[in-house]
Order: C-alpha cells, then structure tokens, then sequence
C-alpha cells in the first residue's frame, strides 16, 4: 500500500482547488525541481518601455544587424566573409537564414569585382575564349567591338551599293550604245535580284557584326556590392550555366557559338555569395559539378540538352570564385530512409566534407529567451517589417507590440522563451497591418491584432476547426458522463513536421474493446485508424504495460483499439496514455470520465514522457468544453495559453500511469484497482531531466 499512498500524496497537490502556481510550485517540490523564472508579464513590461508606437524605433541600416536572435550565425557570417569561407546553416525555416547569407555581401570586400567576356575562337568556333577585365570595363569592350564592326558594315554596304550602282549604270550605258533599251530592263532586275540575296544573307559580303564582337557574361559598375545570387530549387543549366540551341545551323542563318553562351549563377556569384536553400533538392549530378566549381574557382559552360546543338560547345573555364552559403534542416543533410532503410536524399558527402575543411557549420537558433532585451529586438522586428512592406501598414501601438510579444512566446512553445520563427510572425504583423488600414485606423490596434489571429491561421488550424466541428454535429466525442474503454485523446497537427512553428489540436477518440483471443495460442493486440509506423510501435509498448499493471495475463484476449475518424492517419506516440487508459478501462470494466481529455507518451516502465504542441492541445480542449487535462509533469514549462482559455480549463500534471488512471477512472471498482495496482509493483519515475526531450515524443500523434 506504500506507493498507493505516494500517487494519492501527488494526487491532492494537483486538485482542483489549487491554481495554477500551487500547481508549479507542487512541481517544484517534487523529485524534480523546475525554473519557470522570466521576464515580467507583457502587459505591465510593455508600460514602462519608452516609446509610444514602432515609429519611434530606428531601424540599422545595415543587413547583419537587423537579424534577431542568431548572434552566433552572425558572428560566423562575418569571419566566413572576411576570410572567404563557405557556410552550411541549418534549422527551421524562416528563422533568418537567407537574412544571415544575404548580410555577408556587406563584409566582402569590392576591389575584386570582374566582368566576365566570351569571344569568338578563331581556331575552333565550339570552344569560344573566356577573359577577364575590371570591373566596368566590360561595356566599354563590348560598345568598341560594335562601334569598329558598324564601321566595317557600313563600309561594306557602301561597297555593296557601289556595285549595285555600277550594274545599272553598265546596263544604261549598253542600251544607248545599242539602242536596245531591254538591257536597262535586265540590268535593273539583275541588281534587284542581287540586292534581295545579299539581304537574305545577314553577313551581306562577310562575317556579320555579331559574329565578332564579344558577348558579356557578366558586368558591375565601379564600386557597385558583390552580388548575392539565391540559386534555391535552381535547374542544371541555371545553376552551372548553359548554351542556347540554335534552329539555324546552317545557310548562314546560324548563330554564332559564343553569342549563345549563358552563365549560371555559379558564374553570377563571381566574388560574392551563391545562396542555395534546401540543399538537398539538388541532384547528386548538380552537387559534385557545384563541389568541382568550388574547387577550381572555376567551371565550364556547356549544353545541357544532348540533343541540342549547344551540346558541342564548350567555352573556356568561366571563372566562379563565390562563397556557397548552403542552407536547410537536418534532413538537407542527412536526407531520408525508405522503408529497407536506405537512405535517400541528403548532401553530397565530398560537398559537405568540402565546407566543414574549409568554412563553418551553424544550427540556427529557433527561440531566445524571453528577456527584455529580446522583447525590445522583437519591437524592432515589427518596425523592421513595416519598414520591408514599404510602409503600406500603420504602426503598432504599445497595445498591439503586447499583443505581439505575447503570441511570439505562445509560438515558442516554451515558456520563458521567445520564437525566432519570424517569417509567420512577419505575416501576422502584414495582416494586422491590412485590417488597421480596412478600418482606417492611423495606428494598428491590439484588436487588429487579435482579429488578425484568426485571419492568418495556417491550415493546419483551419481544418483542425472543421474537424471539431463536424466532430461535435456528429457525437464523435463526448464532454460529459463515463464510458468504459472511450478515452478523449489529444493530437495536433502541423509543427515541425510540416515547417511550421504553430500546432493546431484537436480532440482524438480512441476507443478499445477486450474480446476473448480466437486463437488458442495467443491474443492479438489489433488497432485501426490508419497509423504510422511510431504510432504502431507506441500501441506495442503499451500491450506490455497493461500486462505489468493489471496483472492479467491479456494474452487471453484479443484487444481491439480504434481511433476514431482519422482517416487520414495517425503518426506519434503522444495518444501513449489514452490508449492504455482505454484498454485497462476496457478490461477492469471501469467506465473513464468524458470530461477529459489527455496527452503524453509512455515509456516502458509507465513514465508519462514529454509530447509536442502541448499548448495547442490544451486549448483544443478548452475549445470544446473540456474541465481537466492530464499533460506529462515535463510539458509544464512549455504552456503558454492564450488569455480566454486561461481560466476554462484545469491542467493536471501527472509523471506515470497511475497518476493518470486516479484522474480518468471513476466508479467503485478505480479503488480496488489502484490497489492491486499498488500491491504489484513500486511506481518509479526515470531520471530524465525535465528540460530534455526524446525526439519520439517530440513526433507528436498527427490527425490530419
């Protein structure tokens, strides 16, 4: 009875009478102690801030400043320029990554800046001669080529009239020697019938202008920046440059080899940055030609098409001395495995061994601190976006940079910590902005901000709204009474599996049936709804658990788990806990309280481990009328709620498997279970620290 008496000691400090402090504090007091310390609220910090709106806030004019949060990035940035190293960054996306490669062009120096010209060979037209010249000097080439071959052209169309000339006038001249005046006739469509051919022929008596004047690959004025070229999702003949089929390739129709030729941004990025996102979307074929170009410092151009005639030219190496800023996440990297486990995907091993030999790899930052120091660079932000958005939205008021503040910590999903995913929060700022200028309003207002909320929600929260809807009209869940073996489960959809920062939850029914085994031998454990391979590997792990803490020997039984309406499947371990609450319901014939919903992943031994997208789970089941939730105890730092669900719902911190049956079970036989339960093993809890997160967990159940 000893560890009966311990879950009941740890069941009275989470009542329903004590807030949401005696709550933590309890925490505190427990096995693990918690630092929730933070900044001050929003509210009462924002108040004594000395500035009335975002007008007041002055935005750095140069790039690398304006970047928020990634200090270590930047500093890398900088040195990587400096010495001309290359830069792998990796991490979320939309936390500053092309920010970070863009802001380098500041730090390269631009004494180096080249034009880059192609000629014609003489010797060989197909392999068309590569030169180099100052910067701005190009055009001047280029205009004195043009200029010397007009000259020759109009001395040639001079010529050309001369003869014509010479014909009419021989034809004239015959015709009165002769007296026959058909010669003039003949003499006139002679020249005329010539004048037509030389015309048809674009090189009149020689080779045209075009055929001699050389082409500019690429130019820059004196003094102008290096260039920062974002070669993402680019094609073979746009990133390593390519050469134009020509239609015409014969009658002297054709054009000539080296007025076809066109640079990659490869060659573009000369003496600047080559910025490539998503790395791993380029070809394996694309990745070593992009690692050959970083090595010589240069790389040919060639057709791409083989059947193109501009297969057969092939210039003289083109000069691409760039600094490659390669950017993604993890799977950029790594890339993915198949089913067999093979990987698929991912960097080319040399291109990666060739920036960390020769530059930096940096994993971006996601979140910051939630510190006034932080705030004050998120108020930047919001300036520095309506500074981007070329003014078209007011200012915010010190109302509406509260309002602000606070969804940037909801969207950390932490607390204590401010999101740097600041793309979406970029978007919410546009779309505050909109309704501030639809209601003519001089400033944008907190309202416009809280309006705004619910105008830029992603899909993910969308269909998460439709699905509770249609699941209310239908009944596919209830929040009032008991039912054996019906548990309200807790899922969220979108986060980091679809590159985003927000979750969207919703209400998960699963419901389980004990049944006695068909087969002699043994008893399946069965589940429907379409699940992913770790939600099938969680519903295992918690068969063995039911065995360990009802001490029946379920092998007798066939267990059937249903989760409802997820047609569209189920991926995670974060339904760990409704699933064995079901099934101990189930088969101890103990009904479960509807008016709650539950979230957290098991572990073997029956800890309650940390899930992902907490927060949104919660107010899903705020939403929907929900009294209590059961969270895992770890997942307590990391609830940020919006204000109206603050007080609708009470949140229950459990760490293990008893914990969450004393909550969701009701009736007289909850006692003499908890009893044997106690009578068949000691509950004990892992010593994981609070602040770590096993990956599985963060894979949170998906319905979507």
């Amino acid at each position: 009875m000893k560890s009966y008496c311990v879950i009941k000691s740890v069941y009275s400090m989470a009542s329903r009478e004590n807030t949401k402090e005696e709550i933590s504090d309890s925490a505190d007091e427990s096995s693990e102690s918690t630092d929730y310390s933070e900044a001050p609220p929003v509210e009462e910090w924002i108040e004594d801030v000395d500035i009335q709106s975002t007008k007041d806030i002055e935005v750095p004019d140069l790039l690398a400043d304006q970047v928020i949060g990634q200090d270590e990035a930047v500093s890398v940035a900088k040195k990587a320029a400096k010495q001309h190293r290359h830069v792998m960054l990796i991490g979320p996306p939309g936390t500053g990554k092309s920010m970070i490669a863009k802001a380098m062009t500041d730090f390269l120096p631009t004494k180096k800046m080249e034009d880059i010209l192609c000629f014609p060979n003489e010797k060989d037209n197909n392999n068309p001669k590569i030169r180099t010249v100052p910067s701005g000097k190009g055009e001047d080439i280029v205009e004195a080529h043009k200029r010397e071959a007009q000259k020759k052209q109009q001395q040639k169309t001079k010529g050309m009239f001369i003869i014509l000339a010479l014909i009419v006038g021989a034809g004239i001249l015959l015709s009165f020697v002769t007296g026959q005046w058909m010669i003039v006739f003949f003499s006139i469509l002679a020249a005329a019938m010539l004048l037509i051919a030389l015309r048809a022929n674009p090189r009149g008596f020689g080779d045209d202008a075009e055929s001699n004047t050389p082409k500019l690959l690429k130019s820059s004025g004196p003094g102008e920046k290096p260039p920062f070229i974002d070669a993402t999702g680019a094609q073979s003949g746009a990133l390593l440059g390519d050469v134009r089929h020509d239609p015409f390739q014969s009658g002297g129709l054709e054009t000539p080899p080296h007025q076809r030729v066109e640079v990659g941004a490869i060659h573009e990025a000369h003496n600047g940055v080559l910025f490539v996102d998503e790395i791993h979307m380029l070809g394996m074929d694309s990745q070593h030609h992009l690692l050959t170009a970083m090595q010589e410092r240069k790389f040919q151009i060639t057709g791409r098409s083989e059947r193109s005639s501009g297969a057969m030219v092939q210039t003289e190496p083109v000069p691409s001395n760039f600094i490659l800023v390669a950017a993604g996440n993890l799977d950029s990297v790594y890339g993915q495995r198949d089913k067999e486990g093979r990987q698929m995907g991912g960097m080319h091993p040399a291109l990666r061994s060739r920036i960390r030999g020769y530059g930096y790899e940096v994993y971006v930052n996601d979140t910051m601190n939630d510190t006034g120091e932080n705030r004050r660079k998120l108020i930047r932000f919001i300036a520095q976006e309506i500074e981007k958005d070329e003014k078209k939205i007011p200012h915010f008021t010190k109302g509406a940079i509260a309002e602000m503040l606070r969804e940037a910590q909801r969207r950390a999903n932490k607390r204590g910590e401010l999101t740097l995913r600041l793309r979406e929060l970029g978007g919410l700022v546009r779309v505050a902005g909109d309704l501030a200028v639809e209601r003519g309003h001089k400033m944008t207002k907190k309202e416009d901000v809280l309006d705004a909320k619910t105008t830029a929600r992603s899909l993910e929260q969308q269909v998460a709204d439709k699905y509770i809807k249609k699941r209310k009209e239908y009944s596919m869940y209830q929040t009032e009474g008991e039912v054996e073996g019906v548990v309200n489960g807790l899922a969220a959809m979108g986060g980091e599996q679809e590159g985003m920062s927000e979750y969207s939850g919703i209400i998960l029914p699963i419901a389980a049936e004990v049944t006695p085994a068909h087969s002699s031998e043994e008893g399946k454990v069965i589940a429907t709804g379409k699940l992913g391979e770790i939600a099938k590997e969680a519903v295992q792990n918690v068969s063995a658990l039911i065995k360990k803490y009802t001490g029946e020997d379920i092998s007798k039984y066939d267990v059937h788990i249903q989760f409802i309406g997820t047609q569209e499947g189920v991926e995670g371990d974060s339904a760990s806990i409704s699933v064995a609450t079901a099934v101990i319901s189930a088969l101890e014939n103990i009904p479960i309280d509807q008016n709650i919903a539950m979230t957290g992943s098991l572990s073997v031994r029956g800890q309650v481990l940390p899930v992902g997208g907490i927060t949104s789970k919660i107010e899903a089941a705020a939403e929907v009328g929900m009294e209590k939730v059961l969270i895992p105890k770890n997942n307590m730092k990391d609830v940020v709620l919006e204000k109206k669900y603050e007080d609708k719902i009470e949140i229950v911190p459990v760490e293990n498997l008893g914990e969450v049956l004393e909550h969701a079970l009701l009736g007289e036989n909850k006692d003499k279970l908890l009893d044997k339960l106690a009578s068949l093993l000691e509950i004990k809890s892992l010593p994981i620290p609070a602040q770590d997160y096993p990956s599985r967990s963060e894979s949170t159940s998906r319905d979507v």
